[in-house]
């Protein structure tokens, strides 16, 4: 190997001024450690240390990705890259009519609560249907009564308080939370005494 590269520059005349120049640098550099050169933001004591500490996240990513038993990565031929494309899309294709099936069963049930909302409101006290103008309390005057006044829309009212809800315990910590459901579902030989 040749080293005649990693000479250095700048060669003091003698041996004498050599030895006391490398001496005063690394006096120098062992009192201030954080100095940095002048055309530098690196401080030279990281420099000698070859930088700062590897990060063990990047260590530990590259153990993984170069580690002997990692499978290596798939290189398909055409074809069989074909079949895989194909295979994805029809699986992509499965999950958006599943996902939009669901958001149709969501749509239903909430268009069915509105119009089981709707009913109530306009059910007088007997339980029969009355006209909007009699029933009251929507569009621009939501605030005011029908007609009939108080005897409709009771129900629906009532089931509109939200009085006390915000208060209670939330739904997440309705039950014991664990991190794996149990074997045994329920203990059917469980007694008090």
């Amino acid at each position: 190997m040749n080293l005649s590269s990693f000479r250095p520059v700048f060669r003091p005349f003698s041996a004498a001024a050599s030895l006391l120049g490398t001496r005063a640098t690394q006096s120098a550099a062992t009192r201030t450690p954080a100095s940095t050169s002048t055309f530098s933001s690196t401080a030279r004591m990281e420099k000698r240390a070859k930088g700062p500490g590897k990060d063990p996240r990047i260590t530990s990513i590259r153990y993984h990705l170069s580690h002997p038993l990692t499978p290596r990565p798939l290189h398909f031929s055409r074809n069989r890259y074909l079949r895989h494309w194909t295979i994805h899309r029809a699986w992509m294709l499965f999950l958006r009519k599943r996902r939009w099936a669901e958001e149709r069963e969501l749509e239903r049930q909430y268009m069915s609560m509105r119009s089981a909302c709707e009913h109530l409101r306009l059910m007088d006290s007997n339980g029969n249907r009355v006209s909007e103008a009699e029933a009251g309390g929507q569009g621009p005057d939501a605030g005011r009564l029908g007609v009939r006044g108080r005897e409709v829309g009771r129900l629906y009212r009532s089931a509109m308080i939200k009085r006390g809800i915000w208060g209670s315990v939330p739904i997440e910590y309705a039950r014991v939370q664990t991190d794996y459901p149990s074997r045994q579902g329920w203990n059917h030989e469980w007694t008090r005494n």
